[in-house]
């Protein structure tokens, strides 16, 4: 039987980590009110865990866990602690008042970090796992499992410890590239490694991949691809170094192609740019211009061609709507590359009716201020129509226009 054969009911789980993993990127700390702010978006949004913090870290992540943890009702809230009791214990008590608690408790598993970071043998760490993930799950009953970089850990090892994980009582197995290091088709096959080895009743496998070479969507999407039912990700991509996997790219990349990734996803796609720009805001920088999904740029079109086939029919140049991700649709920006198509629908939407010879003398106008200013306003546009109608140009058109 073909294990990565699936059917369009199968749910992929979005566990958001944007609280934990995307709060560790430089610059990006946030206080408790911030954090529940974000943690409400969350929840507006849809997804299926938040991870709100590391309790153990500080007295300020307890109290945001602790915080989230009371006034989230319909979200899955997960805290993060290593494998041991202290972290563990320090977890469940700031869970105490979830709704919905999950503890996860992660392990590296790779040679060099049980070597130079753990100072740990293979047997010691397997031991670790598996009492770990036993006081986790005597403390809640959902647990989650992490191999601490997973990707470069012997495979045989790996699922040894993974096996132990399930059979103390994980749930749910997550699978980290933590140092962002593998390649989708690396990825996908270890995926199914574990799957064909690893046994457990309804166990979930997740997805947590890092973008160090750029790979972490690509990485997430081999995953599901080979059987990953929870992806483990962030908004607008924060996170260590190069940051996590993109809950926007993420989400509508499943979306977009579901002839590929036939894959049903609880998020409220209408929120994403919401949560972008809520984030961006609280964290006090913007997402780069030509960020996928979110970017002020990524719907925007300013070659004329480009705006002429947008204009004619969006499907030309656009796979999808910045409706449907909760942005507005002004897709036309004015600039030196724009056509006289371009020009015309705007002072159309302007309620300026121009055509003919007079739009050819004002795209010639137009062309000689795009050369000197970066992008043309509305205001240029009415001055511009003023100044070569003159004063008899004052149509109920043109003023209503103003």
């Amino acid at each position: 039987m073909d294990t990565d054969v699936v059917t369009p009911s199968e749910q992929v789980l979005i566990f958001d980590t944007t609280l934990r993993d995307g709060e560790q990127s430089p610059g990006c700390s946030m206080n408790t009110d911030e954090k529940l702010a974000v943690a409400q978006q969350l929840e507006r949004l849809g997804v299926d865990v938040i991870e709100a913090g590391f309790p153990v870290a500080s007295r300020g992540d307890f109290e945001a866990v602790q915080r989230i943890a009371s006034e989230i009702r319909g979200t899955r809230i997960a805290a993060l602690a290593r494998c041991v009791r202290a972290d563990i214990d320090i977890a469940a008590q700031a869970l105490k008042g979830a709704a919905r608690p999950r503890i996860h408790t992660f392990l590296a598993t790779s040679d060099i970090h049980l070597a130079f970071k753990l100072k740990m043998s293979r047997h010691d760490a397997l031991r670790a796992a598996s009492e770990c993930v036993a006081h986790a799950r005597a403390l809640c009953d959902d647990v989650e499992f992490s191999p601490e970089d997973a990707t470069r850990s012997d495979p045989d090892f790996l699922c040894e410890v993974l096996q132990a994980a399930v059979d103390s009582g994980a749930t749910t197995l997550n699978i980290p590239d933590t140092v962002g290091y593998t390649m989708p088709v690396e990825y996908g096959n270890l995926i199914r490694k574990i799957r064909e080895t690893v046994k457990g009743e309804n166990l979930v496998i997740s997805a947590h991949c890092h973008n160090d070479l750029g790979m972490a969507l690509a990485n997430s999407l081999a995953g599901v691809a080979a059987g990953v039912r929870q992806v483990e990700c962030t908004i607008n991509g924060i996170g260590e170094r190069a940051g996590n996997a993109a809950l926007e790219e993420f989400v509508m990349a499943m979306h977009v192609r579901p002839d590929v990734y036939p894959f049903a996803c609880g998020i409220d796609r209408s929120q994403i740019y919401a949560a972008s720009q809520l984030l961006s805001r609280t964290l006090g920088f913007n997402v780069q211009p030509n960020k996928a999904i979110v970017g002020r740029n990524a719907f925007a079109h300013e070659a004329g061609i480009h705006q002429h086939g947008v204009l004619s029919n969006p499907l030309c140049y656009e796979i999808m709507t910045p409706e449907s991700v909760g942005m507005s649709n002004d897709r036309i920006v004015l600039g030196k590359h724009s056509g006289r198509h371009a020009l015309m629908h705007r002072f159309t939407e302007l309620g300026l009716n121009v055509a003919g010879d007079e739009l050819d003398a004002l795209y010639t106008r137009f062309t000689h201020l795009a050369d000197r200013k970066k992008k043309v306003y509305d205001q240029d546009l009415i001055s511009m129509v003023i100044t070569h109608r003159g004063p008899m140009g004052n149509s109920p058109n043109l003023m209503a226009a103003q």
